[in-house]
């Protein structure tokens, strides 16, 4: 059966979302989304017959707060949730002071309304990830993220977090969310590389939607990593990228390019590319 998302209602409809599946050792959600939405995510778990309190693990993607932001909320009201993560993002999970720091300068004032509390999550909760998670194959997908992971399930679908980029249903515009501070281009390029090889059925992901269409998908994302990344190292300044994103969006789904913009803001994808490069020229002139 092919999986639907939870809606969590983040600003909108078909923004965030987050998976309940069956697992080996029970229910378990891919991502969690932030704590503003928890209300939403205990409605969808409802509608799917279930309680927070049922659900046993937690397999989170990366930490970034649209996907992870809520952990720490949710094992505080279900206290033996097992929370799954990156060796990398596992001691943000216990201690998110530096994310949560890192976060309010990025999102300034508008980062209480977006994402709410972080709350610590206990040691004990965490479990690092290993190459199987509770029957799903588990393999690092860095490049959106340097503790990026997904999960492949024994049906052939890839909980690919960001790795395999937005596409918001029903659109085609297949989008790669680059923000600041870690995104890696050809980190990511291996990584698509990585998700082809293993030759899912179809990509779930969480902005927004499962998808079948797997080899056009990930053909789709390689070329706009390729010539939004061009476009940067090119000379092109922020406010001309933003519009030119904006544009690219709009020939494929022009109704939906705000939407786009609120699930992987166009400024993010500047900045994080215009890191990236800035960090490779230090770097060479380092040699």
């Amino acid at each position: 059966m092919t999986p639907e998302p939870i809606d969590l209602h983040h600003q909108a409809q078909r923004i965030v979302g987050c998976y309940l599946l069956e697992t080996r050792d029970g229910p378990a959600l891919v991502d969690c989304g932030p704590a503003t939405s928890v209300a939403h995510l205990k409605a969808g778990l409802a509608e799917r017959g279930l309680d927070l309190t049922e659900v046993k693990h937690l397999l989170l993607s990366h930490i970034h707060l649209d996907h992870a932001g809520a952990a720490g909320v949710l094992v505080r009201e279900h206290p033996w949730l097992q929370v799954h993560v990156s060796e990398i993002g596992a001691p943000h999970l216990v201690d998110p002071s530096k994310l949560e720091a890192s976060a309010r300068r990025l999102y300034g004032t508008a980062f209480d309304a977006l994402w709410g509390e972080l709350v610590p999550v206990p040691t004990a909760n965490v479990n690092v990830v290993e190459e199987d998670v509770v029957g799903l194959e588990c393999f690092p997908t860095p490049g959106h993220a340097s503790h990026h992971v997904s999960y492949l399930a024994a049906d052939g679908t890839l909980y690919a977090g960001d790795a395999a980029g937005v596409r918001i249903v029903p659109g085609r515009f297949v989008l790669p969310p680059c923000p600041p501070p870690e995104f890696d281009r050809d980190l990511w390029l291996r990584t698509i590389d990585e998700i082809e090889r293993r030759t899912p059925g179809r990509l779930a992901l969480i902005h927004f939607g499962v998808f079948d269409d797997v080899e056009a998908h990930l053909d789709a994302l390689r070329a706009r990593l390729d010539r939004w990344s061009q476009r940067v190292e090119d000379g092109m300044d922020e406010r001309t990228f933003v519009a030119a994103a904006r544009y690219d969006v709009s020939q494929t789904d022009p109704e939906l390019v705000d939407e786009y913009d609120s699930a992987a803001p166009y400024w993010h994808h500047y900045r994080g590319i215009e890191r990236y490069w800035r960090k490779r020229r230090e770097e060479m002139k380092a040699i």
